[in-house]
């Protein structure tokens, strides 16, 4: 028997639960909603709630950990999108966004520079609203991402 699929959700502060819940029901797919605090989520079979301790990076050792080519990792974190590729994960941001192994290493690079400028004192804006088109990208990203793996 193969390895079935799974979301990993990096919970704690992604704001698309909701719509991975519905496409998960729809492809019968398993999600893993890890955070660091409880939170609410539907009363399901196919949805499991993962507290870690509040340990810095819990959440994201736990998914690192748990993922594998069979997952897709749902985080804005992209320390924690580098190693969830490196697990062989397909890595989705919460604005639908795919994370991959050419995207990654800028990716990473950036985030260093802007983390060096805000040390350096420098008023530097931060990402733009979540929109509703956003949100939209969101769902059919990872409706395409299940559909691709399901077929193999």
């Amino acid at each position: 028997m193969s390895v079935p699929l799974q979301i990993l959700v990096d919970a704690d502060a992604c704001p698309v639960k909701d719509e991975i819940y519905r496409v998960a029901w729809r492809h019968e797919v398993e999600v893993k909603v890890v955070s660091n605090s409880r939170l609410r989520v539907p009363e399901h079979p196919l949805i499991e709630r993962i507290v870690v301790s509040d340990g810095f990076d819990a959440a994201d050792d736990w998914i690192a950990e748990a993922a594998n080519a069979r997952s897709i990792v749902i985080t804005a974190d992209i320390l924690l999108a580098d190693r969830a590729l490196k697990a062989g994960a397909t890595v989705l941001g919460p604005n639908g966004k795919p994370f991959t192994m050419a995207s990654i290493g800028p990716a990473i690079a950036t985030r260093a520079i802007m983390a060096d400028l805000r040390a350096g004192g420098d008023q530097i804006g931060g990402p733009p609203p979540f929109s509703k088109a956003d949100r939209s990208q969101f769902l059919q990203a990872l409706d395409r991402a299940l559909v691709r793996m399901k077929r193999g």
